[in-house]
């Protein structure tokens, strides 16, 4: 059983219809502690009642609450996400910045979130989430910047976290587990031999597991991504989006978002390809993607100084796999000189000190564009997933040959 404090705040949560499957479709009541599909694992999805919303504009939606006026942060969307009182330091609305080389560039700097990444939006709602719910212990196995957010979160909520990540991330991840007091165990592996601790450890432990999509609220968290990129944008959609893809749980939420916003009438049109980029040392959904399956298999051997994207199997692969091929994008894996080049051409070039996941993008972008999959006419989105700060030891190793 999970460590509580008190009764569950659950009845707060009025806005929830139901949770469905992503992949069997079954639904399910919204019942307290949701994690995954009872009847096939499948990740869940919150399904919302948005009777309220339907023929509103989103500036009458959004501009409806003061706060929501005053805080221009991912809660601004507080009507399409779960009821919650939230436990927040300051995530979203990272800057969208036009590239100065490219006129149809926008790079989405998502290092500007606390804790310098992406994970900060997921990590946001679901610990918001599960405070409502009583929870007092999590566990989380991650590549490293999920731990520091988890970490921090956990912190800001008076939770216990126990992180599991590589003994090789970036020192960064590492240091501010420690800062913020969270229980950290380095693991001789990868995230999956991570993984297997939490599943083996969490029921004794009284954690609950916030594995990637093994609930469904980081999906909720991470899905406001794509609400403001659209929002950033004017309201219209861009060609191509290129999101850097371990566990992918940026791109299934953003797909979400596009859904939701269609639902709404806020936005219409062709939703953008969908680019999930992956490092050749560790591309499951390439290898997928390219064989026309369902699903991946197990990487074999995985390595890539890219530290996020070294997730041999993803959850979530089948979800990931079928909202690119849905939008009509790709699944493009490169190798970290590959990825290196990018990294010190968008520091040369644009000033801006990408992770090495948000390398990935750029990275991805040349390549499309040099085999003529994209136009430079087309307008496109690149995800940098975290601020190149964070990496500083992994960048000193690998950028020493350029002097």
């Amino acid at each position: 059983m999970f460590e509580v404090w008190g009764p569950p705040l659950f009845m707060q949560m009025t806005n929830i219809a139901f949770f469905e499957c992503s992949r069997c479709k079954s639904i399910f009541k919204p019942t307290p502690l949701p994690t995954v599909c009872e009847k096939c694992a499948g990740t869940l999805y919150v399904r919302y009642d948005f009777s309220g919303q339907r023929g509103l504009s989103a500036r009458d939606s959004l501009g409806q609450n003061k706060d929501d006026r005053r805080w221009s942060g991912m809660w601004r969307y507080r009507k399409l996400l779960p009821t919650v009182e939230p436990v927040t330091l300051g995530e979203g609305w990272t800057p969208m910045l036009r590239s100065r080389r490219y006129e149809n560039v926008f790079l989405k700097e998502e290092g500007a979130n606390p804790t310098g990444t992406f994970k900060a939006r997921g990590l946001s709602m679901a610990i918001s989430m599960l405070r409502s719910y009583g929870v007092n212990k999590v566990a989380v196995p991650s590549a490293g910047n999920a731990g520091g957010a988890v970490a921090a979160y956990a912190a800001a909520a008076g939770m216990e976290a126990h992180i599991f990540m590589p003994k090789d991330v970036p020192m960064a991840n590492q240091v501010e587990c420690i800062a913020y007091g969270a229980h950290m165990t380095l693991v001789d592996g990868l995230i999956s031999d991570c993984a297997r601790i939490v599943t083996e450890k969490k029921q004794a432990e009284g954690w609950f597991d916030l594995s990637t999509l093994k609930e469904p609220f980081r999906v909720e968290g991470k899905k406001t991504m794509g609400f403001e990129l659209v929002e950033q944008l004017g309201w219209e959609y861009p060609d191509a989006v290129f999101y850097p893809t371990g566990g992918g749980v940026g791109l299934i939420g953003m797909w979400k978002a596009f859904e939701e916003m269609e639902e709404l009438g806020w936005i219409t049109g062709k939703r953008p390809r969908m680019i999930a980029v992956q490092a050749a040392g560790c591309a499951p959904i390439a290898k997928a993607f390219d064989e026309g399956a369902d699903a991946s298999q197990m990487f074999q051997n995985a390595a890539t100084f890219a530290a996020g994207l070294r997730v041999p199997k993803p959850y979530g692969d089948y979800i990931i796999l079928e909202n690119v091929r849905k939008s009509g994008g790709t699944v493009v894996a490169l190798s970290d000189q590959q990825l290196l080049t990018s990294l010190r051409d968008w520091a040369l070039h644009e000033g801006l000190l990408l992770s090495p996941e948000g390398a990935a993008s750029t990275a991805a972008y040349d390549h499309l564009i040099s085999i003529g999959f994209l136009k430079e006419s087309d307008r496109v989105v690149l995800f940098n997933t975290g601020s190149g700060n964070k990496y500083t030891d992994v960048l000193a190793r690998h950028l020493s040959d350029h002097g």
